[in-house]
C-alpha cells in the first residue's frame, strides 16, 4: 500500500508517497482541537470571562492610551480576525490606540504585510507601528533581572495606560512555548535585552527545550524581564491544521498562558519508542516558512527522534532567502563544520542571530540536512546543508539504500508537533 502525505510547504503542500512495503513509516502529528464553531462569540466569550481577572471593558478606562502588542508577519497570529473584534471590544475613541508590532529583531513589516496581517480596515482605524529594537531613542533601559539581563522595552509600550498582549500558543524550541510574556521580551525589547535572553549558556542548557516552562531558565528570565512592566491582559489562541483558531486563552498574562502551554503539550507532545534513521519534516508552510533562519524550529523538532547519523529531510520554501538581514548566514559560513560554527558563538561576544546558528550547528553536528526549498540552492550549502530537487525522490532514494524495513517518521506540520523519544 502507499499513502500520499502532504508536507506543509509555502501556501500549500508537496506530496510524499509513503511505500509499506518498502519502509515501515511513522506519521507524527498533534491531536488537533477543533476550529471553534463561532470564532467571534468565542472571543467575546473568552474576554467576558478572562482567567484571573476581571472583564476586559471593566479594566480599560475611557482615556486610556492603549497599546495592542502583537507577533511579525512570520507568526500566524489570526490578527484580521482578532483585531477588529479587540477594537470593538475597547469602546474608546480608535485615536488612543497603538497596535505595536512585536519584531524583536527581525525586519520591519511592510505596508503590503501589515495589510494582509491586519486587514486594509484595520490599518486605516489605528496607528500600527514596527518596534525597532536598535533604536536607542526608541526604547527605554527600565531595570535588570537577577542575572543582571538589563531590560530595556519599547516607550510606546512604556508609556501607555492599558497594555494588551496579542499572540499564539505553539511549542518552542528553547523558550518551552510561544505567546505569553514573548510578546513583550524579546518581542518589543531592545537589542541588548535581545542579545542577553539569547546568550549561548541560555540556549545551550538541556532545560531550554521544547515543551518546558516551569525549569526553562531561559523562560524564567524572559518572565523575570517582562515582570518590571507586564501586560495587563492577555489575549492568546491556539490554532489547529488549518490555522484556525481552536480555543482561547484571555486574563492574566500568565495564568491565562500557564494553561494554554499546559493543553498544548498534552496536544502537540508525541512520544515515540526509538529513534528514527529518516525523519522528514517542514516548518508548517507560510509563514513560518518564510526564511531558513525560521526553518531551524522545523528542524529542531525532528532531531529530537533522529538517529546519530541519521537523515533529516525538511520541507521549507523560503521565499524570503537566509534572510540577507541578520548575522545568520555569516554565522553558518565560520569553518568547515558544524562545531565550528558553535565554537564561534562562544568565542565572540554576543551578536544578533548566534542562537539560530547554534540550534542548527548542534543539530548539523548529530545529522544530515537535506533542504527541499525554492531559494538558491548555493546559499543554502554555504550553511551547511545540501539540497534536495523533489523531496518524494530524495527520500525514496535514502530509504532504498538503507534497505527494506527502514524506519521513517513525518512531520507533515513540522514544529506544530514535537516528538520526544519515551523515557528521555
Amino acid at each position: 500500500m502507499i499513502e500520499k502525505i502532504e508536507v506543509a510547504y509555502g501556501r500549500g503542500s508537496v506530496p510524499l508517497h509513503a511505500d509499506h512495503k518498502m519502509a515501515e513509516w511513522s506519521v507524527l502529528r498533534p491531536e488537533f482541537e477543533a476550529a471553534v464553531t463561532d470564532p467571534r462569540q468565542g472571543f467575546f466569550d473568552a474576554i467576558g470571562e478572562p482567567l484571573g481577572a476581571k472583564p476586559l471593558t471593566d479594566l480599560v478606562r475611557p482615556g486610556d492610551r492603549v497599546v495592542i502588542a502583537t507577533s511579525d508577519g512570520t507568526r500566524p497570529v489570526p490578527n484580521r480576525q482578532l483585531m477588529p473584534w479587540l477594537l470593538d471590544a475597547l469602546k474608546i475613541p480608535e485615536s488612543q490606540v497603538t497596535i505595536l508590532v512585536g519584531t524583536g529583531t527581525h525586519r520591519p513589516n511592510t505596508d503590503a504585510e501589515l495589510a494582509e496581517m491586519f486587514g486594509e480596515d484595520v490599518v486605516k482605524r489605528v496607528k500600527i507601528v514596527n518596534h525597532n529594537a536598535f533604536d536607542a531613542a526608541g526604547n527605554e533601559h527600565i531595570g535588570e533581572t537577577a542575572s543582571g539581563t538589563p531590560v530595556v522595552l519599547n516607550k510606546i509600550y512604556l508609556k501607555a495606560d492599558f497594555r494588551i498582549a496579542v499572540g499564539f500558543i505553539e511549542p518552542h524550541f528553547f523558550a518551552g512555548f510561544s505567546g505569553g510574556p514573548k510578546a513583550v521580551a524579546p518581542g518589543l525589547a531592545g537589542i541588548d535585552t535581545i542579545l542577553r535572553l539569547h546568550r549561548a549558556k541560555l540556549i545551550g542548557d538541556p532545560r531550554s527545550t521544547w515543551g518546558i516552562l516551569a525549569d526553562n531558565p531561559l523562560h524564567s528570565e524572559i518572565r523575570e524581564a517582562v515582570a518590571l512592566c507586564p501586560p495587563d491582559f492577555l489575549v492568546n489562541v491556539t490554532l489547529n491544521s488549518e490555522k484556525k483558531i481552536s480555543a482561547y486563552y484571555v486574563g492574566d498574562y500568565r495564568k491565562a498562558h500557564e494553561k494554554g502551554c499546559y493543553n498544548v503539550k498534552a496536544s502537540a507532545m508525541v512520544a515515540v519508542d526509538r529513534p528514527f534513521p529518516v525523519v522528514v519534516t517542514s516548518n508548517s508552510g507560510y509563514p513560518l516558512d518564510q526564511n531558513l533562519y525560521q526553518t531551524v524550529k522545523g528542524l529542531s523538532a525532528a532531531a529530537r527522534i533522529v538517529s546519530d547519523g541519521g537523515d533529516i529531510f525538511v520541507a521549507s520554501e523560503c521565499s524570503d532567502g537566509v534572510p540577507d538581514h541578520g548575522n545568520f548566514a555569516s554565522l553558518m559560513r565560520e569553518g568547515q563544520s558544524p562545531e565550528d560554527v558553535i565554537q564561534s558563538v562562544y568565542d565572540k561576544e554576543p551578536i544578533l542571530d548566534q542562537w539560530q546558528a547554534q540550534v542548527l550547528g548542534t543539530i548539523l553536528k548529530r545529522a544530515r540536512v537535506k533542504v527541499f526549498t525554492s531559494m538558491d540552492a548555493d546559499r543554502v550549502r554555504a550553511c551547511k546543508m545540501s539540497v534536495v530537487e523533489n523531496l518524494d525522490e530524495a527520500v525514496q532514494c535514502r530509504v532504498r539504500a538503507l534497505g527494506a524495513g527502514t524506519r521513517v517518521a513525518v512531520l507533515p506540520d513540522g514544529p506544530l508537533t514535537i516528538p520526544y523519544i519515551k523515557g528521555e
